[in-house]
């Protein structure tokens, strides 16, 4: 107990647990490697590094080249223009704010390369506006400085394709969760759903506060932990972020509070923990209601005290981590039906953050979609457009895998087009059901041979309402609320449409 008084104390003073050693970006060794990545290996690879600060110049260059990167070191947005023009890098990173070319005008001029390297940019502080505007330019990541090397090494390695370096199934960093879909995704739009939720991530990712984010699958919760964690006083350290979904039930104490050697079969050496990893920095649940109710309690502790005991030690560690959760499960609905607890449900709802499904911001889907095709065009190296018909019968789905379902059909339609442009016949005959049927056939009779408008509103009023009463289960009530009108209004309309 004296211990993890003055632990506690140590950490008031603002000094690290001894245990703990300082996160701040590092000056590597020539014979350093990172962490569990020591193995990495991208030989061959060009890298350029653009920073007007010498000393970061030379730390991130010198942590690429433990990578085995070929790299070039641009001091200047000039040189690093010249360089793109005359060389295919791999990979850029560079520094956002410089004096003369900044940040924006490297991006610029990488997306213009053929294939595009992605790149990661350095901000100098934590704000979520040159976050956004970064990541809305094409940017594939975005650091605040200091850099934490294992971050940026965690970031080259999912913007290079590389899985999980740690070979640990469900401990994958947030930049490996983002790189199953482009990160910039969630936030492309001008809607006042996307809007609302980045004006309510600035106001709040400044503070320590817990905060659960709750949305669909591929909706952008991932993204949205980053931001959190990009604007906080936390920036300059890890964002650990640990799937509780796949972690297997027997390895989620472990891996998350750590263990001693010894303490169980197959524990060889001493673990440290993600809870002690993130130290001074944060810690993202991800899918936290596939927790067990037993690990629920002890989160729960965490939670309270910001204390962990590893599997089979005597001694507990205090701890200093903001904590993040992220689900698509309706805990209120669990917490009702006892498969979790209400103690912890408060503990981490302390500011809920719901992320909008697509369907909630179709406006957004047009740059969404060119977003997605100018990708594409650049993959496979030749020019794509999308025709107005093909984007107004996406414009009238609903999207039930969100932005990544919206990613992988533009995907696909660019890879199987033939003649340069998206058009109503490259749309799979199953997209969109009725309702996309409805539209699609609409559009090709305005365009071929004109259309009776009164017949074509009925059309996709029938389309409408057909798909709301299949989603609902025929349930007219709930139908009523999806549509926007009254119950009585429906049932009149359905007898109408007969």
């Amino acid at each position: 107990m004296l211990e993890i008084q003055a632990r506690s104390q140590s950490l008031l003073r603002g000094k690290e647990p001894e245990h703990q050693p300082s996160q701040e970006c590092p000056i590597l060794d020539d014979s350093q490697k990172v962490g569990p990545m020591k193995n990495i290996s991208f030989q061959g690879r060009l890298a350029l590094v653009v920073d007007d600060d010498d000393s970061m110049l030379s730390t991130v260059a010198r942590l690429l080249r433990h990578f085995d990167f070929e790299v070039t070191a641009a001091a200047d947005g000039a040189a690093a223009i010249r360089h793109i023009a005359s060389t295919k890098f791999d990979i850029v990173i560079s520094a956002l704010s410089m004096q003369g070319e900044d940040g924006f005008e490297i991006l610029k001029v990488a997306r213009k390369q053929q294939p595009q390297p992605p790149v990661i940019i350095l901000t100098g502080t934590g704000g979520v506006p040159d976050s956004v505007r970064a990541m809305r330019a094409g940017a594939y990541d975005f650091l605040t400085k200091p850099i934490h090397s294992a971050a940026l090494g965690e970031s080259v390695c999912a913007a290079m394709g590389r899985s999980n370096p740690s070979g640990l199934r469900g401990v994958a960093s947030a930049r490996e969760s983002l790189a199953l879909a482009n990160p910039a995704a969630a936030l492309l739009g001008r809607s006042a759903a996307l809007q609302g939720l980045l004006d309510i991530v600035e106001q709040v990712g400044p503070t320590d506060a817990t905060i659960l984010i709750s949305g669909e699958t591929g909706s952008g919760k991932e993204i949205i932990a980053r931001l959190l964690h990009t604007s906080s006083p936390r920036s300059h350290q890890r964002l650990v972020a640990v799937n509780c979904a796949a972690i297997p039930e027997n390895l989620i104490e472990s891996e998350l509070f750590g263990h001693v050697k010894g303490a169980f079969t197959g524990a060889h050496e001493n673990h440290i923990g993600k809870f002690r990893e993130a130290n001074g920095g944060t810690v993202l649940l991800d899918e936290v209601g596939e927790l067990p109710l037993a690990m629920q309690a002890r989160l729960l502790r965490v939670l309270q005290d910001h204390i962990v005991t590893p599997v089979g030690a005597e001694r507990s560690y205090a701890v200093d981590v903001r904590f993040l959760a992220a689900t698509n499960r309706d805990l209120d609905v669990m917490v009702q039906d006892r498969r979790f607890r209400q103690d912890l449900f408060f503990r981490l709802n302390v500011v809920p953050i719901r992320v909008p499904p697509l369907r909630e911001r179709l406006e957004d889907v047009p740059q969404l979609a060119a977003h997605f095709l100018e990708l594409a065009a650049g993959r496979l190296g030749r020019p794509i457009a999308i025709s107005e018909k093909a984007l107004a019968v996406m414009q009238a789905y609903s999207w039930p895998g969100n932005v990544r379902e919206l990613e992988n059909l533009i995907e696909r339609m660019a890879i199987l087009d033939r003649d340069g442009v998206v058009d109503l016949d490259d749309i799979p005959p199953t997209f969109g059901g009725e309702t996309s049927h409805a539209v699609s056939s609409t559009l090709w009779d305005l365009t071929a041979n004109g259309i009776d408008l009164c017949a074509a509103v009925e059309r996709f009023e029938r389309a409408l309402i057909e798909t709301a009463m299949h989603r609902t289960g025929n349930n007219k009530a709930k139908a009523a609320i999806m549509l926007g009108i009254g119950r009585t209004t429906l049932i009149e309309k359905i007898r109408r449409l007969k």
